[in-house]
C-alpha cells in the first residue's frame, strides 16, 4: 500500500438527504446498519479492474487488486485503498462480537472485518455490495 493520506473531509446530511439521494436498499444497508443477503448483491461476484467507491458520499475505498473470493458471498477485500478511508467500531449486535466498517467520509455501514482473510493482512473486509459503486478502470 502507498503512504497513507489525509483522510476525506466529512460528509453530513439530514436523514431526508440520505433518503432522497439514495435507493432504499441502499439506505436500509449504508444508513440503518442492513445487511443484504448472501449471493444477491450485484459486486459479491465481479471481476472487473478498478476502484470501489462508497454508495454514499463517493470515497474510494478498496482496489479489484485486494478483491478475493473469500467464498461468503459478499465482496471480500484484504485491505482498503486507504486506511483513512474506513473506519472500525467494535460491534456487539446479534449476540456476536464483531468489527463494523463504516465510510470514514460519511458513517455509512459498509459490513464488517473478519481475521480469516488471505495474506498480506489476513483481514476479510466483508462489504455489502449496495455500500458501494464501481469505477472501472480505463
Amino acid at each position: 500500500m502507498d503512504t497513507p493520506k489525509n483522510p476525506p473531509s466529512k460528509v453530513t446530511k439530514t436523514e431526508e438527504e440520505w433518503k432522497k439521494e439514495l435507493d432504499p436498499e441502499q439506505y436500509r444497508i449504508l444508513r440503518k446498519k442492513g445487511t443484504e443477503r448472501a449471493f444477491t448483491g450485484a459486486l459479491w461476484n465481479h471481476h472487473d479492474t478498478g476502484t470501489y467507491q462508497c454508495a454514499g458520499c463517493g470515497n474510494p475505498l478498496f482496489t479489484s487488486d485486494t478483491k478475493f473470493e473469500s467464498g461468503c458471498g459478499w465482496p471480500s477485500f484484504y485491505a482498503p485503498l486507504e486506511k483513512s478511508h474506513v473506519d472500525e467500531h467494535e460491534d456487539l449486535s446479534f449476540a456476536m462480537r464483531r468489527t463494523e466498517v463504516v465510510c470514514s467520509r460519511c458513517e455509512g455501514h459498509l459490513g464488517h472485518v473478519f481475521p480469516d482473510g488471505p495474506a498480506p493482512t489476513g483481514l476479510r473486509y466483508c462489504i455489502n455490495s449496495a455500500a458501494l459503486k464501481f469505477e472501472k478502470k480505463g
